[in-house]
C-alpha cells in the first residue's frame, strides 16, 4: 500500500481484484457501479463517521481495478470565517448576473478559468469553491460540466476524429441525465440544433464536420457560444471570447450571449478590450492585478480602466 507516497508492506492476505470489486461495491451506488461497468472509472465523494470525508477515484487498469482515496475538507467555512479582501467578499456575495472580470495581460485571469472548469494544471493548496451547494474543487471537469457549468476557450483546439454532432448529442444527453431528464432521441437533437444555430448564425453543415477542424478563427468562437447555447449552463465563463474577432464576428458572438441572460444563469466574462463592452453590458467589474481582485464596481469602472489604465492599482496587488 502506498502511504503520503510511500510503499508500504503489509501483514494481510493479498487483495485480489474480485476482493477490491467488492470492497469498493459496497460503498457504491448502483448508479455509480453501471457507470464503473460501463466507462471503467468512477469519482464519487464518500464519508466515513467521525473519521474523515474523502474523494474516491475508482478506475480499471492492466492488473484489476484500483482506488485512490483523498482526504477532503468535510466542510467548508462561511464567507465571513474566510474573513476575505472586500472586493472577494463581495464578488462570492453575487449569485447570478453578468460579472466581468478584466486585468492586463499575465494578471491571472485565465488561471482562474481553468481552475474554475478544472483544468488539471494548477495545484489549489488552499480554499473551496461553491457551486449548487457542491465544492468544485471536489468534482472532476466533466462532472463540472454536468453540475452546469461551461468554458468557452480562448483559443478553440481542433479534435480530429471526433464528430462534432455526435459530440454535442453525448453532451447534452449527460447533461439531461444529471438532471433526470430523459435523453433527446435524434429528431430532437437536430431540432435543438436548428434553433440554436441560427441565435449565432453558424452553418449547421460545419456541425457535419470534426470539431474545429477547417473552421475559421470566428467560427470557432461561434461554435463555442453554440455549443454553450446548447448545453444550457447556469454559469458560462468567457475566456477572451472577443480575442481575434472582426466587428461584425463580435456582435453576432455578443447576441448570442446576451440571448441567454436570465435570472437562473450567471456569466464571467474575461476580456481586456473595452470594445466588448459595446455589446456586452455587465452588471459588475472586478479588476484582476498580480492574481489579485483590486478593485470592484459597475459598468463604469470598465470605462474609468480605458481612460487611465491598470497603472493605478498596481501598488494595491498584495498577495493575500
Amino acid at each position: 500500500m502506498r502511504i503520503h507516497g510511500t510503499l508500504t508492506l503489509l501483514s494481510e492476505e493479498k487483495l485480489t481484484t474480485e476482493n477490491v470489486k467488492d470492497a469498493l461495491y459496497e460503498i457504491m451506488t448502483g448508479t455509480m457501479q453501471k457507470d464503473f461497468e460501463e466507462y471503467e472509472s468512477v469519482d464519487f465523494a464518500y464519508d466515513i463517521p467521525d473519521v474523515s470525508r474523502f474523494r474516491v477515484n475508482v478506475m480499471r487498469h492492466l492488473n484489476g481495478i484500483g482506488a485512490v482515496f483523498r482526504a477532503i475538507p468535510s466542510s467548508a467555512l462561511t464567507l465571513d470565517e474566510l474573513k476575505m479582501p472586500e472586493a472577494i467578499y463581495n464578488l462570492c456575495k453575487q449569485t447570478q448576473g453578468m460579472i466581468l472580470v478584466t486585468g492586463k495581460t499575465g494578471s491571472g485571469k485565465s488561471t482562474l478559468a481553468g481552475v474554475l472548469a478544472g483544468k488539471q494544471d494548477y495545484e489549489i493548496t488552499a480554499g473551496t469553491v461553491q457551486f449548487h451547494g457542491k465544492n468544485l474543487l471536489d468534482l472532476e471537469a466533466h462532472e463540472r460540466a454536468r453540475a452546469g457549468l461551461f468554458l468557452a476557450f480562448q483559443y478553440p483546439i481542433e479534435i480530429p476524429g471526433v464528430n462534432s454532432m455526435q459530440f454535442l448529442k453525448a453532451a447534452v444527453n449527460a447533461r439531461r441525465k444529471y438532471r433526470g431528464e430523459p435523453e433527446l432521441d435524434a429528431v430532437k437533437l437536430l431540432k435543438l440544433f436548428r434553433e440554436k444555430s441560427q441565435g449565432v448564425k453558424i452553418d449547421p453543415e460545419l456541425l457535419k464536420r470534426n470539431i474545429n477542424q477547417g473552421f475559421s478563427g470566428g467560427e470557432k468562437k461561434r461554435f463555442e457560444i453554440f455549443q454553450m447555447a446548447v448545453l444550457e449552463p447556469t454559469l458560462g465563463i468567457l475566456d477572451e471570447t472577443d480575442s481575434g474577432l472582426d466587428i461584425d464576428a463580435l456582435r453576432i458572438v455578443s447576441e448570442g450571449v446576451n440571448a441567454m441572460r436570465n435570472k437562473g444563469r450567471s456569466f464571467l466574462v474575461i476580456t481586456h478590450y473595452q470594445r466588448l463592452l459595446t455589446y456586452i453590458v455587465p452588471d459588475y467589474v472586478h479588476v484582476l492585478v498580480n492574481g489579485c481582485i483590486v478593485r470592484s464596481g459597475g459598468k463604469e469602472l470598465s470605462l474609468e480602466l480605458e481612460e487611465k489604465g491598470y497603472a493605478q492599482w498596481q501598488a494595491q496587488a498584495v498577495a493575500f
